[in-house]
């Protein structure tokens, strides 16, 4: 049907009462909060497009096009009595009539089909240019047949500046793009990462990272560890993001300041009465320090028969979630009684460390024994049995042995040489210029640098599952060319051109990079910045099941922000070392552990990052 079939159709005008739905109509289900949307916009603007039917033997009409325009005029007389005084045009109702059933079907057809909602970039200037002009946001809402919800989040784009709006209604961001750059402070930034950014495909978090470098999330640990009162009291700044329900600090020293001023102040709380007393910045304290430490532990309290029987007791109710305040202050005290204390003896000799972990919370991680006060320990019996001998069964400290053994040792330094040479594949022109500075300057012999036709150990002696290089590193083994013609094969190599003959030298280049002089190797790590992780993930097989189960226990409890004596940590613990190796395989490789296990942002990025300990 021809568009003109319907424009020049006749307009004849109608009581509501004589219009009803046509079962043409397509839009039979309809939103209600919809319609009552729809009638406020009728009752503050009036009726904007006609409605189109087709008259029936009785002298009604039936709508096959508007059937939402005519639901919400039946509401709009519902909840205003005195509508027809407002607005005295609706007491007749313009229908354009469908000269027979076949003409109506086809309107009811198109007019669906071809319906389109406003662009969102229009949307959002519309509704900036009405509140430009003194427009409430109730009104421009009425208007728009809209919620105000929806109105207040389209006016915070409205304020984008021209560019960004542009792209948008290009096609060249998303709106979801959009809604990211209402968190920039800086328009000249913003414009050049929207020039840099069109008609890619950029994650919000990695978009709000670009436009606020500096900023930092509300949920950061030191963010929740000073809190947002605190922080903005002291005179800092920050932004909130409307769409996301997100709010940004921006000045990160100012963070830092009031999160270590808070950190000592706690830490003098919390340490009187200890030796010692040391704080760390860090959301953990590392293994490689306390491995070096005596730990001691509380001295375990000891409850009566009638106190594990309301212990009992209250744990259940506690279980139940039916405890209230008082039962859980006297089962606090209980389990106080049962975890024990430090004993005077011990504080005298002893020392703690207060860090605060990722979730934001202050942590006490107690007690440890100094090399220094070692022996006064042991005269004092604060230090007993097993933890009063070295290895050779004498009193005097001793080094301890590392849980890494040296075979895995080399095999892990073979992976990271491994990640070096995937990172050099990443810049071509830097290996060409290595090659011509080692042969221009007659260093063949010497390699400073590490370029050398010789092969480089890359892969593990044994597992290397959990290890994946590029295939230009791996897929292509040396020809044997013994006995061959070298100058048809030449030609034959020429012929498969430039682009060929470039790959097969940058991979080559990067196949034999050793990675050379301390310094020129560290200046080659910074310009082409290698992960290891990037290409290796730990195992069962290729790490767990090579160190010790002590080892673990630890690194479980590094991982998960846990005391030694949390419940997690000492379940842990318990199972067999093949058990921990395959927990640990699972932890690192898949998400639904980490959610189940209910791992943080700040674990993820730890798990993520977390290498062995001298793992270069």
């Amino acid at each position: 049907m021809k568009q003109g079939a319907i424009t020049t159709a006749p307009i004849q005008y109608f009581p509501l009462d004589a219009l009803y739905l046509s079962d043409m109509n397509p839009r039979q289900d309809v939103d209600a909060d919809r319609i009552d949307l729809l009638a406020d916009s009728i009752v503050a603007v009036g009726l904007l497009q006609n409605l189109a039917g087709l008259a029936d033997e009785v002298g009604n009409v039936g709508i096959v096009a508007g059937g939402r325009r005519l639901r919400a005029l039946i509401r709009a007389t519902e909840k205003h009595a005195d509508l027809l005084d407002r607005r005295p045009e609706l007491a007749e109702i313009p229908v354009r009539l469908a000269p027979d059933a076949a003409t109506a079907r086809a309107w009811a057809s198109v007019e669906n089909a071809a319906r389109e909602d406003l662009h969102p970039a229009d949307e959002i200037r519309a509704y900036g240019r009405m509140a430009d002009t003194g427009s409430d946001v109730p009104t421009i809402a009425r208007v728009f047949a809209v919620t105000e919800a929806h109105v207040y989040r389209r006016l915070a784009l409205a304020a984008l500046p021209a560019p960004i709006l542009d792209a948008l209604k290009a096609g060249e961001i998303t709106l979801e793009a959009a809604k990211c750059f209402t968190v920039a402070q800086d328009e000249a930034l913003a414009l050049d990462i929207l020039d840099r950014l069109r008609g890619q495909d950029v994650s919000a978090h990695r978009l709000k990272q670009l436009l606020q470098p500096e900023a930092i999330r509300d949920t950061d640990r030191r963010a929740v560890y000073v809190g947002l009162a605190a922080y903005e009291g002291a005179g800092g700044t920050i932004t909130r993001d409307l769409f996301a329900n997100e709010v940004f600090l921006g000045d990160g020293a100012l963070l830092d300041r009031l999160f270590a001023e808070k950190l000592a102040m706690d830490a003098e709380a919390i340490g009187h009465g200890w030796t010692w007393v040391e704080t760390s910045a860090e959301s953990w304290i590392s293994y490689d320090v306390t491995s070096k430490l005596d730990r001691i532990y509380r001295i375990e309290g000891e409850l009566s028969e009638e106190q594990v029987e309301r212990y009992d007791e209250l744990s259940e109710l506690a279980e139940a979630e039916a405890l209230d305040a008082e039962g859980q202050a006297e089962l606090d005290a209980l389990d106080a009684i049962d975890q024990g204390d430090f004993t005077d003896a011990q504080r005298d000799h002893a020392g703690l460390f207060i860090f605060v972990d990722s979730r934001g919370q202050l942590t006490v991680q107690a007690a440890y024994v100094r090399a220094e006060d070692r022996e006064a320990a042991i005269a004092a019996e604060v230090l007993t049995g097993f933890a009063a001998r070295s290895r050779d069964g004498s009193a005097a400290d001793a080094a301890p042995k590392s849980p890494i053994s040296n075979a895995l040792r080399d095999d892990l330094g073979r992976v990271a040489q491994g990640a070096r040479q995937n990172a050099a594949l990443r810049d071509p022109e830097l290996l060409i210029d290595l090659l011509a500075y080692q042969v221009s300057h007659g260093l063949a012999w010497r390699k400073p640098f590490g370029l050398s036709t010789e092969d480089v150990p890359t892969w593990p002696t044994t597992e290397a599952e959990g290890y994946a290089l590029d295939d230009r590193l791996t897929a292509n083994p040396p020809r044997d060319m013994h006995g061959k013609d070298l100058a048809k094969s030449f030609r034959a190599f020429r012929a498969k051109g430039a682009e060929h003959v470039r790959g097969e030298l940058v991979r080559m280049l990067a196949a034999h990079y050793r990675g050379g002089s301390d310094e020129l190797a560290a200046l080659i790590d910074k310009e082409t910045k290698p992960a290891i992780r990037e290409v290796w993930t730990p195992t069962a097989a290729n790490f767990f099941s090579r160190v010790g189960g002590p080892y673990l226990n630890d690194l479980w409890c590094d991982l998960l922000d846990l005391a030694t004596d949390h419940p997690t940590a000492t379940s842990f613990a318990k199972l067999k070392k093949g058990e921990k190796a395959a927990k640990l395989e699972t932890l690192f490789s898949d998400a639904d552990t980490r959610k189940a296990l209910g791992i943080t942002e700040a674990q993820e990025a730890h798990i993520a990052a977390w290498l062995p300990e001298g793992m270069a």
